[in-house]
């Protein structure tokens, strides 16, 4: 079916082709619960309409049956991020976003806001397993977090980090809770109460293991302006 002035209707999908116009980034697909065919239906619209492609919570098995189809198709297993760049993006000249997690444990999230940041075509700066319990390791990269425009914290056990890095700095702070944690975390509710009930003020928080929104949201505060 022909694209309309806003979206176009695949039947079981509205595709929303305006949306690059409307705000400077296009229509992001979340893949869970939708079909391979349905997902290369999406993916080929867009690029129909010359539009870029961002995936997320993509499967390795579904990324590789688009690959086919998609052969410019890129993927990060660590992330779940499948994209494609229509054009390649000339990075912000505006102070990279730096990517702070407290953990291992929470790599995934944390790559998923940074690959995220970098598809939207931000510079990012990786600052992993620097979490409370040795904060020595977040202290030896003041020089660096100081410097950011915005910062993004992913945490999981008590959620700590955000707050704690909010302190520090003069920029905004996004902080993702992350699901990662033993019991009483229950499943990330703890970290996300914690960064709710921050008293540093500057915190924005997203939903629990959202690298994704928190990517964007980042992305939103540091890109340029025309």
């Amino acid at each position: 079916m022909e694209p309309g002035p806003s979206f176009c209707d695949l039947g079981f999908a509205k595709i929303d082709t305006d949306r690059q116009r409307r705000r400077g980034i296009a229509e992001v697909i979340y893949c869970p619960g939708k079909t391979r065919v349905h997902l290369l239906k999406i993916s080929r619209e867009f690029i129909r309409n010359k539009q870029g492609l961002l995936l997320t919570r993509l499967d390795k098995h579904a990324y590789v049956y688009l690959k086919k189809y998609i052969p410019g198709l890129k993927y990060n297993p660590l992330a779940r991020l499948g994209f494609l760049r229509q054009k390649k993006k000339n990075l912000s000249t505006r102070d990279k976003v730096v990517v702070i997690s407290a953990g291992t444990s929470d790599l995934s999230v944390a790559e998923e806001a940074s690959v995220t940041l970098e598809v939207l075509g931000q510079a990012v700066e990786r600052i992993y397993d620097v979490g409370v319990a040795g904060v020595h390791r977040l202290m030896s990269h003041m020089d660096v977090i100081q410097k950011a425009k915005v910062i993004v914290v992913v945490a999981g056990m008590e959620g700590a980090l955000a707050s704690l890095v909010s302190g520090l700095v003069a920029c905004p702070v996004v902080a993702v809770p992350t699901s990662c944690g033993y019991g009483a975390s229950f499943g990330g509710l703890s970290a996300l109460l914690t960064m709710l009930n921050s008293c540093s003020p500057g915190i924005a928080v997203v939903n629990i293991d959202n690298g994704f929104g928190a990517g964007y949201l980042a992305a939103l505060i540091n890109k340029d302006e025309k």
